[in-house]
């Protein structure tokens, strides 16, 4: 009986215990669930970091022609044309812009041309027309000699004159259709001139 007894006693003694351990593990899980939560996170949050160290770059841009100051400017990731314009000290007058659109997110490394005509690549192979200009090039009205001018459709030696005087009087043609300001220049020659000019 006492052996009985003895044995009951040990038998209760190690429920008691084993249901205290047990007992004891739900307030140890949540616990352990957080490293877990974390160690799952880890991956996800690098990742983010590292999109917003790539996203947080700057961007180098080169902003060329009718501009207060043109060279390169720095501007914050998703900026667009018209804000790497305004960087540059905005245009330096009634500039023809429609060739540029100006809610165009820019890239780094780009170069922004305004109011001017892209350059030939030198040494491109193009043969030189009778102005003078790449074969298939335009001729620029603001740098022009006379003589370019002179062999232009429409235009004599007369006509080529007004163009430079006007240009001196006036500064930098700023669009094709200032020409109509020339003296000499209607409607219908502007429409001569339109694919063989540029500013």
């Amino acid at each position: 009986m006492h052996v009985r007894a003895v044995a009951a006693v040990i038998a209760v003694v190690v429920l008691l215990i084993g249901w205290q351990v047990v007992s004891g593990r739900p307030s140890a899980a949540p616990a352990g669930g957080s490293p877990g939560l974390a160690i799952d996170a880890g991956p996800s949050s690098a990742s983010t970091a590292g999109a917003d160290t790539a996203a947080g770059e700057e961007l180098v841009i080169d902003v060329v022609g009718h501009v207060h100051r043109p060279g390169i400017v720095i501007l914050p990731p998703g900026s667009r044309v018209h804000e790497a314009i305004e960087a540059a000290g905005g245009l330096t007058g009634p500039v023809d812009t429609t060739a540029l659109n100006m809610a165009r997110k820019l890239t780094d490394g780009e170069q922004i041309l305004v109011g001017i005509a892209p350059v030939a690549p030198a040494g491109g192979g193009a043969n030189p027309d009778a102005s003078g200009a790449p074969a298939g090039g335009l001729i620029n009205l603001n740098t022009a000699t006379e003589a370019e001018l002179d062999d232009l459709p429409g235009v004599g030696p007369v006509t080529a004159a007004s163009i430079l005087e006007w240009r001196q009087e006036n500064g930098q043609f700023s669009s094709v259709d200032d020409l109509l300001e020339v003296r000499g220049i209607g409607e219908a020659t502007l429409e001569d001139l339109r694919d063989h000019v540029t500013v």
